[in-house]
């Protein structure tokens, strides 16, 4: 089972669990434990919202990984795989290391409301819908890449998803929904401009 739990559990894992001056998609799922749902869309959705992004493509690497290990999450696989050059892009630790010291002020706050509540939305047949949220999450984030700021919000859903899941928090699960809802509006509000500058 994994060891995160929590929002704050995650950020003490990916600080004490990776070193060097570079981390890889790889050494931050290792840090995570990688077999196990929540904590990856949590991982994901984190990275989506942090520092992290700063790295140029790094949305975008980012809406793909999380398509392709939703993707298999609706299809019932049980240990998703990830593509190798995937798992090889590298950041800088210590934007990493920004990103947790940026978050873990609020960590707690966060963790303190969360608790097992109607957990059986955080369970399959439930689970593999919250998993077809995440791909459209995904799926929205690559157009509104093209705007400064545009990912924060699908970023932030793919984290509360993963978060609901690994707290087994079906309260925090419709919030996320709502979230979702809201990347959706700021897409088909800026769609035409997106197309514009497509030349579509």
């Amino acid at each position: 089972m994994s060891h995160v739990n929590n929002l704050r559990s995650l950020l003490i894992s990916l600080e004490e669990r990776t070193e060097g001056e570079t981390v890889t998609i790889a050494d931050l799922l290792n840090a995570v434990g990688r077999r196990a749902y929540g904590p990856v869309l949590l991982l994901l959705g984190f990275i989506s919202i942090s520092p992290l992004s700063i790295v140029p493509g790094a949305n975008w690497l980012i809406a793909l990984v999380t398509l392709i290990f939703a993707l298999q999450i609706v299809v019932g696989l049980k240990f998703p795989w990830l593509p190798r050059r995937a798992l090889d892009f590298s950041f800088p630790r210590k934007h990493l290391i920004g990103g947790i010291h940026i978050i873990e002020k609020h960590a707690h706050a966060v963790d303190q409301i969360l608790k097992p509540r109607l957990t059986f939305l955080t369970q399959v047949p439930f689970i593999n819908l919250v998993a077809l949220a995440c791909v459209a999450a995904a799926l929205i984030t690559f157009p509104l890449g093209l705007v400064p700021f545009g990912p924060f919000l699908p970023g932030l859903t793919v984290l509360l998803f993963g978060l609901a899941l690994t707290a087994r928090d079906g309260v925090l699960l419709m919030i996320a929904i709502g979230s979702l809802l809201g990347a959706a509006m700021l897409l088909i509000r800026i769609l035409p401009r997106v197309m514009a500058f497509l030349g579509i």
